[in-house]
């Protein structure tokens, strides 16, 4: 190795004198392993990695040092929370001559879980859940924070009551009160004019944030997803054949919300659970080209 590579960051100081708030690199592709049910790893994750640059003096931080770091994590069977702390601790460490008290890494990335169809045996398919682990490490005050993002189907209430009176002024045009009905000439009629109106129904996205205790043996992500489709109950589906879509749809029937009733829905089952949850829901409108949206913090 040739020792006299000139070293600018090492040998030079800064001209101008200013402190930074953090100082790295992002957008590192990497695999990492993590202990989620029903996901196979290794998972390609995108990583920023960045320490802070508290010396006015420093011209610069050793990237290199902080790269080969966060390759580590890709060694572990399965990374847990303690492992992002020690890491924290290491980028800090390697960064002394730097002053350095502050660290951060953040982790986006997908996670592929396998689902079932609702009513066919044995049919299933993939599903990619965007997710994303931000910890830091801030003069010994250490904060992990996680996020998911769902997507489900919300139809409109209000929808589906307009579609509702449609159908029965229809009802009402086409039979008099003393007609003589039997329950086979009104189901006739439904087959072929219960849909003189359909509701709007749309693709929606939940995404969900809470803090995790760097004691926690895992990051619960799927576990925090399952909670989340099982509230809303309209997630969205893979494999699907046509006793699969009716289930679907008799789903969306059951399950009418305003983008205010996802959130509601969320915040009300997971307060309690999780430390400083965070909630915003997205309904991606079919009736218009603006999108409805809500977000709420942690219940009181």
């Amino acid at each position: 190795m040739n020792t006299d590579l000139p070293d600018v960051a090492s040998n030079e100081a800064s001209k101008i004198h200013a402190p930074l708030e953090w100082v790295g690199m992002s957008r590192i592709d990497i695999p990492i392993h993590l202990s989620e049910p029903g996901c196979p790893g290794p998972i390609h994750m995108v990583a920023d990695a960045q320490v802070n640059l508290p010396s006015v003096t420093v011209k610069g931080i050793h990237m290199s040092r902080l790269y080969r770091l966060l390759d580590k994590i890709s060694l572990q069977k399965a990374m847990v929370p303690g492992h992002l702390r020690m890491l924290l601790e290491q980028m800090i460490e390697s960064h002394h001559d730097c002053h350095t008290n502050g660290a951060r890494v953040v982790l986006t990335f997908s996670l592929l879980a396998r689902r079932p169809a609702l009513s066919s045996p044995d049919l299933a398919g993939w599903k990619a859940y965007p997710a994303q682990i931000e910890a830091i490490l801030d003069q010994g005050s250490f904060s992990l924070r996680t996020s998911v993002q769902v997507e489900y189907s919300s139809t409109c209430p209000c929808s589906a009551a307009l579609s509702r009176q449609l159908v029965v002024d229809g009802f009402r045009k086409d039979f008099t009160e003393n007609t003589g009905l039997t329950r086979e000439d009104v189901a006739a009629w439904l087959e072929q004019n219960a849909t003189l109106a359909t509701p709007h129904s749309q693709r929606s996205e939940a995404c969900i944030s809470v803090d995790i205790p760097d004691t926690a043996e895992d990051f619960g992500l799927m576990a925090l997803i399952d909670q989340v489709e099982k509230v809303l109950a309209t997630p969205v589906q893979t494999a699907v054949k046509r006793a699969d879509e009716q289930a679907f749809a008799r789903l969306n029937g059951q399950n009418l919300m305003y983008v205010e009733d996802a959130a509601r829905r969320i915040q009300n089952a997971l307060s309690g659970s999780y430390d400083n949850l965070q909630t915003r829901v997205r309904h991606l409108e079919s009736l218009h080209s603006h999108d409805a949206v809500a977000s709420a913090s942690a219940l009181p």
